[in-house]
């Protein structure tokens, strides 16, 4: 496995840390996607299957994309700003670095046992144990084989909260890291009780209308290169307003934009608050993660995110010099 530098444990010895604290926190990033849910979900209720006391947290008070309320455990989450209780041990799952667990951070510098089960490549080291896997195609993989370790026999909640991380993680097995293994544990999780039809209905057959007028704004604002190698698109505030739109409501358009022939790489910036969020997504070997880290921001290779503290006309300037840039480097 491609582990990282950061990696200082295996799964196996992961899994005989976690036999012995009584009351555990799991938490994930900010914005918490499908990934990072389907990961604190299912530890969580692998560890509830062997008497463990279990939080699971979130690390900012925001509204969550109503789409994975299917999952077991979704109405339980606590955001860690309200969280006072005290726990032996914290597990951060699919977070790449402290700064991404916003006001969790309190509750993970309290607890005596700290674990760190991620796939990013690059980030700062957040629990005293860490393993990170940016080999696999998502976090909930190493869950699901860390339940394993665990000697838990895996419930149809726990295989859905896993193969929903699976698959919001691949671009529904369409992206570069769908590769065989992703779909061996695709198929182990499935043969444990996932209904891949229904999780996917859930996830991706359940627009709001909301959604589908903003992607008319995202198409309306649409910008492609010269040659064909990049597009961009932006969104607003006032976008958001008029359509009647939320947060989630926007999710879906970076992969609207991907879906160009021909292009490499899409980009879309969203105005949030008093910052510009940007998500690129790669249809080659472009390592769009590497550019996203030079705006406080990173991921993987071939889809990341980043942040910009500037208006929207100066991002996206910004943005296009360096896709320029950048692709014509990789052309050489």
């Amino acid at each position: 496995m491609a582990v990282t530098a950061h990696t200082n444990t295996n799964l196996h010895e992961i899994a005989a840390l976690l036999k012995e604290p009584r009351s555990f926190a799991i938490c994930g990033h900010i914005g918490p996607d499908g990934d990072c849910l389907g990961s604190e979900l299912a530890l969580a209720e692998a560890l509830r299957l062997l008497g463990k006391e279990v939080y699971t947290l979130i690390p900012r008070d925001e509204q969550l994309d109503p789409a994975f309320a299917f999952m077991k455990g979704f109405d339980q989450l606590i955001p860690a700003s309200h969280f006072e209780s005290s726990v032996d041990s914290f597990i951060t799952v699919d977070v790449p670095s402290r700064e991404r667990m916003a006001d969790a951070v309190r509750v993970l510098d309290s607890a005596d046992l700290t674990i760190t089960i991620d796939h990013h490549s690059a980030f700062d080291r957040v629990g005293e144990y860490t393993y990170a896997d940016p080999g696999v195609a998502s976090t909930t993989m190493l869950i699901w084989s860390l339940i394993s370790e665990l000697g838990v026999e895996p419930t149809s909640d726990i295989a859905t909260c896993c193969y929903a991380g699976l698959m919001t993680d691949t671009g529904r097995f369409q992206y570069q890291n769908a590769d065989a293994a992703a779909f061996s544990a695709a198929a182990q999780m499935v043969e444990a009780g996932a209904r891949a039809d229904e999780i996917s209905k859930a996830v991706y057959q359940r627009r709001s209308l909301a959604s589908v007028l903003l992607e008319a704004r995202a198409i309306d604002h649409l910008v492609l290169s010269d040659e064909g190698t990049w597009a961009l698109t932006y969104l607003t505030k006032a976008d958001f307003s008029d359509c009647g739109a939320v947060k989630a409501d926007g999710e879906p358009i970076i992969d609207i934009i991907r879906s160009v022939e021909g292009l490499r790489v899409a980009c879309v910036l969203r105005e949030q608050d008093d910052i510009i969020r940007g998500s690129f997504r790669a249809k080659d070997d472009t390592d769009v993660a590497a550019i996203a880290r030079d705006y406080e921001g990173g991921g993987h290779k071939a889809a990341a995110g980043f942040t910009f503290h500037c208006g929207m006309q100066e991002a996206i300037s910004l943005i296009t010099d360096r896709l320029n840039s950048e692709l014509a480097v990789h052309h050489g």
